[in-house]
């Protein structure tokens, strides 16, 4: 099968395999007047002008895209998107200036979704996740990375990662699983931290490993959560079983996360907020993409976001993402994402994309496969109803998205 789009007004490529970073952040490698040439599950040619026409067939599937914005699908690398119920009565507390950590520690948060998570069947459990990833589709997301971590014990962890598993093999999103036993103490550990910490040694992390049930290991390193000695023990314990390191890094509080992501030379660090200028460095130094999450601070109402700027200005490569989870960034949408991270954190259009394609695929080890629009990659691309990229970003508040093309195939179009 052969797809072609031709006349596209605004090709935006983001070509190049490897971590975007600085300036280079600004070069989304943007074409006018371009084509694409999809062949089955690759990308054939990408040019511009008619070069096109030699492939046409009387078989080709012809699209045009005057007046249209293309880019490689969007990539969202931090998301908690297996999980049941939600938290619209934590919305008074919120507006009371209850801290997060607060409603955490007093059962809320986390620990509601978690008694949720734990008590709904698996086929619902499924369901209502494939929901989600259905709005993530038609909003022109095409890979995302799942985390457990609404589990908190062996059985249900394994349950959320399964249903990663099955939702990979049977919805067109790709999904990359994340371990994230270490998102909260349960509540039957509360009182005993440690027995919990060492379960997830123990118990959890070579079960998971020993099933492939994941690719990565997470844990949330903050104040009233895990600390930094905790969660060094916890990541390097899975590191030693053959997971690579993700860390939930300073989101609210500068505990030095950041620092710790260098230390481990983790692939990705994830929230920032509070992120030191010692942590900057030291993603800077050891490679380690930041993965911003500016829907999470709007919800939070923390008038606080990621110091984008200053990370891009340091030579950190910088990713987006939506933390789509129940409590604090109820969205299923990049595309809101490209607002705040625009306004908030002041990114300009160029590096949002980055961000939300290559830098992303970074972030997911997917680099070689996803991310731009190259000769050889994966066919995921977007086709949005917008003239430029400015434009996309410009004019918020609705779904852009007139077609998706996964691995060569159009499963959202109108």
């Amino acid at each position: 099968m052969t797809i072609i789009i031709k006349n596209i007004e605004c090709l935006v490529t983001c070509q190049g395999s490897y971590r975007k970073k600085s300036q280079e952040m600004k070069d989304a490698k943007i074409k006018e007047n371009g084509y694409v040439v999809i062949e089955n599950d690759k990308i054939k040619a990408v040019g511009e002008g008619d070069g096109y026409k030699e492939y046409i067939t009387s078989e080709s599937t012809v699209i045009e895209g005057y007046g249209k914005t293309v880019t490689p699908g969007l990539i969202d690398p931090h998301t908690h998107v297996v999980y049941s119920g939600s938290r619209e009565k934590e919305l008074p507390l919120k507006l009371n200036k209850v801290g997060y950590i607060e409603i955490l520690n007093s059962g809320g948060g986390i620990l509601s979704t978690v008694e949720n998570t734990r008590n709904i069947e698996v086929n619902k459990l499924i369901e209502e996740s494939r929901k989600r990833l259905d709005i993530m589709l038609k909003h022109g997301t095409t890979t995302v990375e799942s985390k457990s971590g609404y589990g908190l014990d062996l059985e249900t962890e394994v349950k959320i990662l399964e249903v990663n598993k099955t939702l990979n093999e049977t919805h067109p999103i790709d999904i990359v699983s994340t371990f994230m036993g270490a998102h909260a103490i349960p509540k039957e550990y509360k009182k005993n931290r440690e027995v919990y910490i060492e379960e997830i040694i123990t118990k959890m992390i070579p079960y998971i490993s020993q099933n492939k049930l994941a690719e990565f290991i997470d844990c949330f390193c903050e104040e009233g959560v895990f600390s930094v000695e905790e969660s060094r023990r916890i990541l390097k314990a899975g590191r030693e079983f053959g997971l690579n390191i993700k860390i939930h890094a300073d989101e609210v509080e500068t505990v030095k996360g950041a620092e710790l992501a260098g230390e481990l030379k983790a692939i990705s660090a994830e929230h920032l907020v509070a992120a030191s200028d010692a942590g900057i460095r030291a993603l800077a130094e050891n490679d380690v993409v930041a993965i911003l999450l500016p829907s999470t601070s709007f919800y939070l109402m923390l008038n606080n976001f990621a110091r984008a700027r200053k990370m891009i200005e340091e030579g950190v490569a910088v990713s987006l993402a939506t933390d789509c989870n129940p409590g604090t960034s109820p969205t299923e949408s990049l595309q809101t994402v490209m607002t705040f991270a625009c306004f908030g954190m002041k990114m300009f259009p160029e590096e949002i994309i980055n961000a939300m394609t290559i830098n992303a695929a970074c972030a997911i080890n997917r680099e070689k496969e996803i991310g731009s629009i190259e000769v050889g990659k994966k066919a995921d691309i977007v086709i949005f109803n917008s003239k430029s990229l400015n434009y996309l970003i410009y004019h918020f508040g609705s779904n852009a998205v007139e077609t998706v093309i996964k691995n060569g195939k159009i499963v959202v179009q109108n």
